[in-house]
């Protein structure tokens, strides 16, 4: 068997395919095929959600909840997200895009070797799309808005900005047209030379900051795609969006829009939950 193809990349939602395995589990019975337009869940880093959508044979189908990471090793032993129990790339494993239905048996219908079409869940492709897009924006422009506050250099973000994405961000959750994203203001942020008491007494102006440069960006309507060094789940894929300022490239496996003018709108809302933690609460309004 080998690594999974995948479009996803390219925008797609459909494909036919043939499927090379299929595994009960309680969870959700997992099939594999060979390429994919499914973009899976990173068990690593699990911001992005898996697509969902469905899989049909001829009048039979069924409902694919979400597309995960799998993995099968050379003497054929399975697993599934979390239970994958080696790192990507280690010697003797082979790194796929599983499929999960909604029942822990497969329809007697499904079994290796059968012609399948998978069909992704374009509404929800396209809200998770926007959702993770204005994260990435998001998280450059809240760099952008606290960079007079570092009194050391803690490296740079895409734009060249003093990288507090990188250095603070703890947790990242993406939903449908958003995303919440964690932020640890503790001791080791400090000795890195962040302010974060003036962070914390200016956070009201720090939040208009980013909204404004936010409504910049998604006004200029900025090309955004994914760059991949190849067709398989584990090759690296990258975001690269061209904004004013430049060329903004982060490494990601999740999916985008094309262009910003996909959306109205895009806005923060900035709390401390508690006196170490920032939590950014990101919403995106679609175009008409």
């Amino acid at each position: 068997m080998s690594a999974t193809l995948v479009t996803f990349p390219d925008g797609e939602l459909r494909a036919e395919g043939i499927v090379s395995a299929v595994h009960s589990h309680p969870d959700g019975a997992v099939f594999v095929v060979g390429q994919t337009p499914f973009h899976p869940v990173d068990h690593t880093w699990p911001d992005q959600p898996g697509d969902a959508g469905t899989l049909s044979r001829g009048e039979d189908s069924a409902t694919v909840v979400e597309a995960v990471m799998a993995a099968v090793s050379d003497d054929d032993s399975f697993a599934v997200g979390a239970d994958i129990p080696v790192k990507r790339g280690a010697e003797g494993w082979t790194w796929l895009v599983g499929h999960r239905l909604d029942a822990a048996e497969p329809p007697a219908w499904l079994t290796p070797g059968a012609a399948v079409t998978l069909h992704v869940d374009e509404s929800r492709r396209d809200g998770l799309s926007r959702g993770h897009t204005a994260c990435h924006l998001a998280s450059l422009a809240l760099d952008l808005a606290v960079a007079d506050l570092w009194r050391k250099d803690p490296g740079v973000d895409a734009l060249g900005n003093p990288d507090f994405e990188g250095r603070a961000n703890q947790t990242s959750r993406i939903h449908v047209d958003g995303s919440v994203d964690e932020y640890r203001l503790g001791k080791s942020l400090r000795k890195a030379g962040f302010d974060t008491e003036t962070f914390a007494s200016t956070l009201p102006e720090l939040e208009r900051r980013v909204n404004a440069q936010l409504a910049t960006w998604v006004a200029s309507g900025a090309a955004s795609g994914i760059e991949t060094d190849g067709p398989t789940i584990i090759d690296r894929r990258r975001w690269r969006c061209e904004l004013p300022e430049g060329n903004a490239v982060i490494p990601c496996g999740g999916t985008h829009v094309s262009s910003l003018s996909a959306f109205a709108s895009i806005s923060v809302a900035l709390e401390m939950s508690d006196p170490q933690t920032l939590v950014m609460t990101t919403t995106a309004v679609p175009a008409d």
